[in-house]
């Protein structure tokens, strides 16, 4: 696979685990799904338990399509002093690398 594919792909899931977060949370979240949307912290709506709540769904889909089980927020991810759960884009460039 090369990397566009994969980059496109990853894209349609955050997209799609977006979507099925806001659908679950009643109207509460309302998510953007543009990569220069705040995903945590910023204007997002989530807050900590729903940033979880949309990981796990995501982490979901991810293996659904890829067949590999990976953990989106490990202590790698939360020591990075720029966090991949701040926008839709930089997540997208973390779960890349990760399934690489």
């Amino acid at each position: 696979m090369n990397h566009e594919i994969d980059m496109h792909k990853i894209s349609e899931l955050i997209n799609l685990s977006i979507n099925q977060l806001n659908d679950q949370g009643g109207g509460n979240y309302l998510i953007g799904t543009s990569p220069e949307d705040d995903l945590f912290g910023g204007n997002s709506p989530l807050d900590s338990l729903g940033l979880v709540s949309f990981l796990v769904i995501l982490e979901q889909n991810i293996q659904d399509t890829f067949e590999k089980s990976i953990t989106i927020a490990d202590e790698k991810a939360l020591s990075f002093k720029n966090s991949p759960f701040k926008k839709i884009g930089t997540l997208a460039d973390y779960i890349s690398t990760l399934l690489k």
